[in-house]
């Protein structure tokens, strides 16, 4: 009997005991590859080593895209993660998925965990947040476009001064074809947030009605305009010879860069780290191109990146370890040392300061390029940002009009017609929606 009870005893104990030392585990959904993969995993692990409470524990989902998707498909099938990265243009559809998301500020207020939206940079805080200035999500790999140039291959085609504006950049362009880039003069990833979405803002122009959606959903696409049309039909004019060549509507292409096929190419400034691992050449990141008989371009540009979304309906405990993992995030010489190490931009004003007062930009100028292009001047209602429904489905449509142009089946002014005619029939859908 004595021993039965010293076995049941025990038992308790080991019970007792597993329970003191269990971790509440956090999912974190994320789009990041290469490099940025790396940085990713190395945050989870310095996180989970700091304490013993938590442990995050994240998963690659795929694009932006997917990972949004994947996360709104796990929230309605009752499995959601409890932290989703989803890029900068899916904010209005997370705003609009109701009961599927925990605001930001209310999940640190509950947590107890200090947290001041005037300590994060204002162009990131603005592009997630109410127009009370409520941060809704978590910012964290913030971005913007810049133009990645390998100087080696500009050298040897005779070009001696880097391209400011788009002319000159067709001029280069048509250098390197003659120089034996017989593939790629010039290109981009993403080539609707750079051909339209980002040109839209560097040249002070509307993509849509209402500040760009920032300021109701029942907002109208604008950008089949007489410069928007100019600017399609140059590249469709130079694509026939290849001194533009389409590189797609994601990232994929990005080892055209990095491989020296393409020497001008247009990415988000996260671009760094790959670069930086390899590219085998002397490589710069310079300002977006303009028009220099726009009146107002070069205006500013608008932010990239993702930010981080906490699911709803998880229990308290997750919320505050959450919380927690947070705060780590948005110590200063963390994000100092991530945006560094990236080329996403640093969160707060103070990992901002602390990098420049380091001498760091002195040596590596590539990195302050997204900060010069966001803060060049003050931002425009066309030059604030963009919160546009059902953007993801928006991007594939004009995705599919510039592909047609560029194929030669339409005219620039047709295919951007087209691409804001469809737009604006799913903003219509997603207002409808919002509005139930």
């Amino acid at each position: 009997m004595k021993h039965k009870s010293f076995l049941a005893a025990l038992a308790i104990g080991f019970a007792t005991s597993t329970s003191a030392f269990a971790q509440t585990e956090i999912q974190w959904w994320h789009a990041m590859t290469g490099a940025n993969n790396d940085v990713i995993n190395r945050l989870a692990e310095e996180f989970n080593a700091s304490q013993k409470d938590y442990k995050v524990v994240p998963s690659y989902k795929g694009n932006y895209a997917d990972t949004m998707n994947a996360g709104i498909a796990a929230f309605r099938a009752g499995n959601a993660p409890h932290i989703i990265q989803v890029f900068e243009v899916g904010t209005a559809t997370m705003m609009g998925a109701k009961g599927a998301v925990k605001p930001v500020y209310q999940l640190m207020a509950e947590a107890g965990e200090k947290f001041e939206p005037t300590a994060y940079l204002p162009t990131i805080t603005g592009y997630y947040s109410t127009a009370k200035g409520e941060m809704l999500s978590f910012p964290f790999n913030s971005s913007s476009m810049v133009m990645w140039v390998n100087k080696d291959e500009l050298k040897k085609a005779g070009v001696n001064e880097i391209p400011k504006t788009w002319p000159e950049v067709f001029d280069a362009a048509k250098k390197l074809k003659a120089a034996g880039h017989n593939t790629c003069g010039f290109s981009s990833a993403w080539t609707t947030w750079a051909m339209i979405e980002q040109f839209s803002a560097w040249h002070n122009v509307p993509l849509a009605t209402k500040a760009n959606g920032l300021e109701g959903f029942d907002t109208e696409l604008k950008f089949n305009s007489p410069l928007h049309t100019k600017h399609l039909q140059t590249l469709i004019d130079l694509q026939k010879d290849k001194t533009y060549d389409y590189s797609g509507r994601d990232s994929r292409s990005e080892g055209r860069f990095t491989s020296g096929e393409c020497a001008i190419f247009l990415n988000s400034s996260g671009f760094y780290g790959n670069v930086k691992a390899n590219a085998k050449f002397d490589f710069t990141s310079v300002p977006m191109p303009y028009y220099p008989d726009v009146k107002d371009a070069p205006q500013n540009s608008i932010i990239g990146g993702a930010s981080l979304w906490v699911m709803g309906g998880k229990k308290p405990e997750e919320y505050k370890g959450i919380a927690k993992f947070f705060t780590f995030l948005s110590d200063t010489d963390r994000q100092a040392r991530l945006h560094q190490e990236s080329g996403y931009l640093p969160i707060t004003k103070a990992a901002y300061e602390k990098t420049k007062a380091s001498g760091f930009y002195e040596k590596n100028p590539v990195l302050q390029t997204p900060l010069i292009e966001l803060t060049t001047k003050e931002p425009t209602e066309n030059s604030r940002g963009l919160r546009l429904g059902n953007m993801v489905q928006m991007r594939d449509v004009w995705s599919e009009e510039l592909e047609a142009a560029l194929a030669g089946q339409k005219s620039a002014k047709d295919a951007l017609d087209a691409a804001v005619s469809r737009g604006n029939q799913l903003l219509r859908q997603f207002e409808r929606t919002v509005s139930r």
